[in-house]
Formats: structure tokens, sequence, C-alpha cells
């Protein structure tokens, strides 16, 4: 089991001259912190016009920040739109490469196709065209990548031939993911031979069906790069505590907090009833849950708020659907103050992960004894 954090980055109001400023420095210093503490992954989203909810429309610049300030923890952009109005596939091989070698081949490249109307009328992309559009960006980026010249003639874009520069440090190419939300998304990444990104906040017999339909496609996928990445990753809320009642207290708050964003949230299909969305997504099962930023919401099972030993158990059982990845939400509208949140991923590195670490085997042969 391998373990990252997760930034949607939202910022309170009222918003201040330093507030944007102090949040991205809060998530920087404990990226910096989380890759001195042996985490493996810092993911970051992309969103645009999503106030409160998520101030992070580059990705790109802040993964290279925490690049320039770290030296083992992986960086993942998750996820780039492709949508043309908002990304062309030819700037987003070029940034990606760029990221990969000031980040000395630390990238990992998350996909989708944005799932709210805000963002996608913003862009005045046309919601029928999204799937589709996706499908053709993630087929022609490790081309990009690996092809010295390339030129294209597609449905949603088109290129004579070009050098396409930098490429990538990483050879062949940049691990590449899939953003599950919607049902069947999983099945999508499988068939094209990419990890599935699970930003789905599923209970735990849920997100194992998810993994055995993912695993079962993904042994005849048609990858749409070099090699398959059949890696699942899922999220979650984290906080820790050495009190288990202070813990959840603290961590339920900060569910709440990110419920009550998220749910006022307006999704595509909403506005625009188009056969690309053919289902409501993360937002009917928040909204569900949630009567305002107060809410205490029950505690799910597998929720990785509380004590390090609750903890354990909750991250034992995503463990058990087949999970490889568990990403975890460290905070949200800046609820819960920064040092407390630097506290709990110490608490967490010191006493959950090493549960979850593979240690070397022992030699058990018998050493022979020294002639005399």
């Amino acid at each position: 089991m391998k373990f990252g954090i997760f930034y949607e980055i939202s910022v309170p109001r009222p918003w201040g001259p330093e507030t944007e400023r102090q949040v991205y420095d809060n998530c920087i210093e404990q990226a910096v912190l989380a890759d001195k503490l042996g985490y493996d992954y810092v993911w970051a989203v992309e969103h645009h016009f999503l106030e409160e909810y998520s101030h992070c429309s580059a990705p790109e610049i802040f993964l290279a920040t925490i690049a320039a300030k770290t030296e083992q923890i992986r960086v993942g952009h998750g996820i780039n739109v492709c949508v043309p109005e908002i990304n062309h596939p030819i700037r987003i091989a070029e940034r990606s490469a760029v990221l990969d070698l000031c980040s000395h081949g630390r990238l990992e490249v998350g996909t989708g196709r944005s799932a709210t109307w805000t963002e996608l009328g913003g862009f005045q992309a046309n919601p029928d065209n999204t799937k589709a559009t996706w499908d053709e960006f993630v087929r022609v980026l490790p081309k990009m990548w690996m092809q010295e010249r390339f030129s294209y003639e597609g449905t949603y874009f088109s290129m004579p031939e070009r050098a396409i520069l930098p490429k990538p440090y990483q050879k062949p190419h940049p691990p590449m993911w899939v953003a599950v939300t919607s049902p069947g998304t999983e099945i999508d990444a499988a068939e094209r031979g990419m990890g599935a990104l699970g930003l789905v906040f599923a209970d735990l017999a849920e997100q194992e069906r998810k993994v055995k339909a993912y695993r079962k496609a993904i042994e005849n996928c048609n990858p749409v790069g070099a090699f398959v990445n059949d890696t699942v990753a899922s999220v979650n809320f984290m906080y820790c505590h050495p009190d288990d009642a202070e813990g959840k207290a603290i961590g339920q708050r900060m569910q709440g907090t990110f419920g009550y964003l998220a749910s006022q949230l307006v999704s595509a299909r909403e506005v625009y009833a188009s056969p690309s969305y053919g289902s409501f997504g993360l937002l009917p099962q928040i909204r569900r849950r949630q009567s305002g930023p107060a809410a205490q919401p029950q505690r799910p099972a597998g929720m990785c708020i509380g004590n390090p030993e609750e903890i354990i158990k909750a991250v034992k059982g995503w463990e058990s659907t087949g999970v490889d990845v568990m990403n975890f939400l460290l905070n949200a509208n800046e609820s819960i103050p920064h040092q407390q949140i630097l506290d709990s991923l110490t608490l967490f590195a010191e006493e959950v992960i090493p549960h979850f670490k593979e240690t070397p085997a022992v030699d058990t042969q018998p050493v022979a004894a020294e002639e005399s």
C-alpha cells in the first residue's frame, strides 16, 4: 500500500490580500513535510471558476514548486482537463514533459474531462463532446512524447508534422491515469491500460466491486501508451490525532465542510442533458449526506480519521478491496489550523505507514562457521 496527499486548494472567504498566498504556502509546506516523512504522492486537481471549493487552476505551477523543494515524492497532475476549449493536447504534452524533467522523472499524468457546468460553460465547451475529446487526447499524448516528429488528423484537433519538445525524462513516458468519478469510468480506464484515479467516496463494498471490474477488464486491455498502468488509487479524508474522539470530531468537521462546498457545485448534467454525462456522478451522494457547513456526518466505514489504531483498521479495510494507493484530503476551506495538519501528517507517518510498508526478507540460512 502506498500513500499520497491530494489537493483541491479550497480558499475560505473573506478573501484578503494575503489569503490565497497563505493557503498556497500552507499546502506547499505540507507537501515538503510529506516528502521528508516518506509519503509516495502529492496530487493536485485542475479546476476553474469554483469559488472557495478549489482555487487550483494551474496545478502544473504548484507541482513544479513542490518538485523543486522535494526529493522523492511523486507529483501527480490530477487531472489535465482533456477538453480542447480548456487545454490543447500539444500544450498538455509540452507542460507534462517540462514538469517531468524538472522533477527528475517523478510525474504522474492524470486525465479527465470536467464534470461541472460552471467550468464547461465558462469555457463554452460542448458537454456532448467531452467524452470523445478525452478519448482522442489520451490516445495521442503518448505518441507526442515518444515520436521524434508527430502529425495527426483527427475529429477534434489536427496538426501538421512537428517536433513536440521537450520529451519527458521518464522513458517511454510518465504513467497515465483517468479520474474515476462516474459509474463505469473505471472500465474506461482499464480498457485503455490506464491507472484508475478514484475520486468517489465509495463504501468498501462498492470500492471492491469497482476494483474487481477494473482488474478483470485490464487483463484484455488495448493500452493507449507504451505500457499498462494497472494501479488503483482511492481518495479519503485523513486526520490523525492521539486522542480518538478529538481526531474523529475534527475529521468529521473537515468532511462536513468539504461536503457542504461540493454540494453547491452545479454538475453539467443538471444544466445540459447530454448523453456524454450518463449520471450526476459524485454530487448526489455528497448532497444526501449534507445539511449545512456544520453538519456532523456519521463516520462511514473506512474513513481515516481518529487515532492511529482506528486509522490502521480503516486502511486495512481499503487494502482488502485491492486498492493500491490511498490519497488523502487533509483540509477543507482551512477548517483545520495549519500546524494541526502538519502534526497529523507526522503522526500518520510514524504510527500508520510502517504497518503497510514491505519489510526486507530476513535470511534464515545458517551461516557457515569460519575456519580456525
